[in-house]
């Protein structure tokens, strides 16, 4: 039985409401002349709505702090989280990022639980997961399975998936809910899952708790995530990329692109270079470079080995402040 892991995490767990106010679509200045025109003032325009989202959290911290997702509090108005001892207590956003879609309110009341979070070491192929949420409303539920896969990036959202895949039943109300193994200890934050009705298929992503902590802590301290950024277009060098270029297939990511006046442009680099390693490790995709870049403080110096035109070279880029969500640039 799993009842004693489920039992230290399970009180930590919060249901999540976040109020919304929505309109419908605004009028065009072609229906709005029209209506005027026909009918005055007896036609009113589009009224606000209420509208609520359901999602779930985990109490990770003394100070009541919550992680959950950025799209279940997304633009919402009034939060409210639910104990499982029944308590509704008000909360606010602390702070969001949504390119990992982690998200940090702080919760008001006492004496709340907390859960214990995992260490440095990520879940592996094959160990028991339990996810805990509210799935659809109908209350607190754990679904078990195991670790399918790690570091999958298959769904396009965010710039920095790493995600933990997991075959234990993920359902619309689960987002933001934790993923625990055999010990009760969060190792993930259930985000997504891929159906085509709307259910549960067995294919489930949660972020690894090792990236939301890093989030969490940036956002209490400084309000937002500070990244790292060099202003450059990059793409994973593959067998055909390479034969069109006319460059040699191996390891290394291409430059497609560098944004005037960047950090990269400032430190050098051209199109059509091709990045081998960063501070003296290899890379091998645009991923890995992305998550490599943003690591660093702007104002670091990074350390670039490049291979162009059949020659490898050393360069120093001095790193920038990636900006939020940043278009075409570090991609």
């Amino acid at each position: 039985s799993y009842a004693d892991a489920v039992q230290r995490a399970a009180p930590a767990v919060v249901n999540v409401f976040a109020t919304k106010i929505t309109r419908q679509r605004p009028l065009t200045a072609l229906e709005d002349s029209l209506i005027e025109r026909f009918f005055g003032d007896r036609i009113s325009r589009p009224p606000a709505r209420r509208e609520n989202s359901l999602g779930s959290g985990v109490i990770v911290d003394r100070n009541g702090y919550v992680l959950t997702n950025n799209h279940v509090i997304d633009g919402a108005r009034e939060i409210q989280v639910v104990l499982g001892d029944g308590r509704s207590v008000p909360a606010r956003v602390v702070g969001s990022d949504p390119e990992t879609d982690i998200a940090v309110l702080q919760a008001a009341g006492s004496k709340l639980p907390i859960a214990r979070l995992g260490g440095s070491e990520e879940p592996r192929v094959g160990d028991v997961v339990m996810a805990i949420g509210n799935p659809f409303g109908v209350g607190q539920t754990v679904t078990m399975g195991i670790v399918s896969a790690t570091g999958r990036s298959v769904l396009g959202d965010t710039d920095f998936e790493s995600f933990i895949q997991t075959d234990a039943a993920i359902n619309p109300g689960n987002s933001g809910g934790p993923l625990i193994n055999a010990v009760g200890e969060v190792v993930g934050i259930s985000t997504a899952m891929f159906s085509g009705n709307g259910g549960s298929l067995g294919i489930g992503f949660a972020i690894p708790v090792q990236l939301a902590k890093e989030v969490m802590t940036q956002i209490v301290e400084n309000g937002r995530v500070i990244r790292g950024w060099l202003g450059v277009s990059m793409q994973s060098l593959t067998p055909a990329l390479a034969e069109s270029l006319g460059i040699e297939f191996g390891d290394g990511v291409l430059i497609s692109g560098v944004l005037a006046d960047g950090p990269g442009d400032r430190a050098g680099l051209s199109p059509g270079d091709l990045i081998v390693a960063i501070d003296r490790k290899p890379v091998t995709t645009a991923r890995q470079m992305l998550q490599a870049i943003a690591r660093k403080a702007p104002g670091t110096p990074l350390s670039l080995t490049i291979r162009r035109g059949g020659e490898q070279m050393a360069q120093v880029a001095i790193v920038g402040e990636r900006p939020a969500l940043a278009g075409g640039s570090d991609r």
